[in-house]
């Protein structure tokens, strides 16, 4: 196999597997304080499912990251492409930019709404105050994800053959 296309791979799995990983630490936080809280009020569940469930998105983001690249490298259907060593590298370089994001976005989205959490105990009814904070870290999530498209649809894909 040739070495951009190898990096070229590799860039896609560390974006989708980093993103993964990112995603289950960011959702243990608020699952944690969420356990704890449900031990002693069940009925709170609903009320904590979205906060908890919140941090999970990155790593759908990390995936379609992923499924990007190997779509545009033809590895899902369409003609296999094959990139040089410098197209490889920014394959890599943009899997590697992507689980950066999506990692640390979803550990402190899970910081953020382990907090909201304790709104959940406290006063129930403004439980959206928690909800808010929280997607407003996902909103960093959102533009990684979009500048990672951009730079692959738009910076690398043209170039390749």
């Amino acid at each position: 196999m040739e070495i951009g296309l190898m990096l070229s791979i590799l860039g896609a799995a560390i974006a989708a597997a980093l993103s993964g990983a990112g995603t289950a630490w960011g959702v243990s936080i608020p699952g944690r304080a969420a356990n704890g809280l449900l031990s002693e009020e069940p009925e709170k569940f609903g009320n904590c499912l979205i906060l908890v469930a919140l941090p999970g998105t990155q790593g759908i983001y990390g995936f379609i990251s992923g499924v990007i690249i190997l779509i545009t490298l033809g590895l899902l259907g369409g003609e296999p492409k094959h990139p040089t060593l410098l197209q490889g590298l920014a394959f890599l370089g943009v899997g590697i930019f992507q689980a950066t994001v999506q990692w640390v976005s979803s550990i402190y989205q899970g910081k953020v709404c382990a907090a909201g959490i304790a709104i959940v105990a406290k006063h129930p009814e403004d439980s959206m105050k928690g909800v808010v904070n929280g997607v407003i870290v996902e909103t960093y999530a959102v533009l990684g994800l979009l500048i990672t498209l951009l730079l692959i649809l738009f910076g690398i894909a043209p170039t390749l053959k």
